[in-house]
């Protein structure tokens, strides 16, 4: 699918092609977050059982995304993206008719598989179609899908499952599946199948070199600390900040508007310097979730840091993916695709981590601060593969030791 450089124009259609699936995706993801006091109630669970929810989808795209990524490895991309487009309108659908928890479980599962697997394929097509010095810009605008997932789709989603019912909300975001899998099967440009069988055993060797694996240990931490927070940010709304319900989803819209600045600055700053933007990413990301703690209880206060937060969550997501990528030549498509992985495993370790604070510590005012405490760690690890990189820079003959750029 790649094009020569020099006929590469700066954005292609087909990138917002791709942007038009992510921000399918990205309601069905994120949208739970605003309906789960409904689906608690309707299903008679507790409020951390439908936020399990969330972990069961994260763990669905953990899973999926390496060994769907290998088992569609022969097939040309643009049929592996429409594929994945159709999975998950229909596990929307069955979203909207489960009948009772277990089996609305099993439909979050199905939906999730696509996920991985599409974000993955979709940043390595991505970045194909633009030039080399465009490549992070070209993952933040398709990523952008998930920023107005969140700025648009979850809060329509929790609107509507205010007034219609959460399940309401699974239907609209099926129809938002159909117009994907359409957009992208009209305006993504065909591919060609891969000639030779994947070699398996040379991927793996190329995932596990150090910085590919601290690459994925950024990205597991860095989400772990958002969606600590985030999963349970309807209660911390309503019972901690003292909103009601109907604020719930104008202040989701602003948290949205954050991560449309954020996933764009990311994109800029990782383009000019890759492991600054990194730690500078992670570090802010850390401060904004320590401070937040502190605030909670001002109403105004609380609204400006949510739209901090997304400003800061989403910074971080083109400098963690490129930074993977850069790392695992030979086997871009799959270190993608495991890095989508890790960021849904962060989702999970995040929703697991907020309940256990909520239901056998300090509470829902103290998940913030536990939140930038997993950051932290995230930002060790981000030092760690700066100086690894910086190692590997003066190594190279001729260079400068005091070289920290990628």
């Amino acid at each position: 699918m790649a094009i020569p450089a020099n006929s590469k124009p700066r954005t292609p259609l087909a990138i917002y092609a791709l942007t038009v699936g992510a921000f399918g995706i990205g309601t069905t993801e994120f949208v739970i977050m605003g309906l789960l006091m409904q689906v608690a109630a309707d299903l008679h669970v507790s409020i951390t059982a439908a936020g399990l929810l969330i972990s069961g989808y994260a763990l669905g795209v953990f899973v999926g995304a390496p060994l769907l990524t290998v088992a569609t490895s022969r097939m040309p991309r643009k049929a592996v993206l429409v594929a994945l487009m159709v999975i998950f309108t229909l596990g929307n659908l069955a979203c909207a008719l489960a009948p009772d928890y277990p089996l609305l479980m099993l439909a979050r599962v199905i939906t999730s598989l696509a996920h991985g697997t599409f974000f993955g394929v979709g940043a390595v097509v991505a970045t194909g179609l633009v030039p080399a010095d465009r490549r992070a810009s070209a993952i933040s605008i398709m990523f952008t899908g998930l920023t107005v997932a969140t700025l648009l789709g979850v809060p329509a989603g929790a609107w509507l499952g205010l007034h219609f019912g959460w399940r309401a909300t699974f239907w609209a975001v099926s129809a938002i599946g159909v117009i994907a899998t359409l957009v992208i099967a009209t305006q993504v440009p065909p591919g060609h199948a891969d000639t030779a069988p994947i070699a398996v055993r040379e991927e793996l060797k190329a995932i596990a070199r150090r910085p590919v694996l601290l690459g994925l240990l950024m990205t597991v931490l860095g989400f772990a600390g958002v969606f600590t927070v985030y999963t349970y940010i309807q209660p911390i709304l309503t019972q901690v900040s003292g909103f009601g319900e109907s604020a719930v989803s104008p202040i989701l819209l602003v948290f949205g508007v954050g991560m449309i600045a954020g996933n764009l600055l990311g994109g800029r700053l990782a383009d000019r310097r890759l492991m600054p933007a990194l730690l500078l990413t992670l570090a802010t990301l850390a401060a904004v979730l320590g401070v937040m703690g502190f605030v909670l209880h001002n109403q105004m206060l609380t609204v400006i840091f949510t739209g901090l937060l997304g400003v800061a969550a989403f910074a971080t997501v083109p400098p963690l993916q490129l930074w993977v990528l850069h790392n695992a030549e030979g086997a871009q498509s799959l270190a993608s695709s495991l890095n989508i992985g890790a960021f849904n495993l962060g989702n999970a370790l995040g929703a697991w981590l907020g309940g256990v604070v909520i239901e056998h510590g300090p509470g829902l005012g103290a998940v913030t601060w536990v939140a930038a405490l997993v950051t932290l760690l995230g930002l060790v690890a981000a030092a760690s593969g700066s100086r690894l990189e910086s190692a590997r820079q003066c190594a190279l003959p001729g260079a400068a030791c005091a070289c920290t750029e990628v």
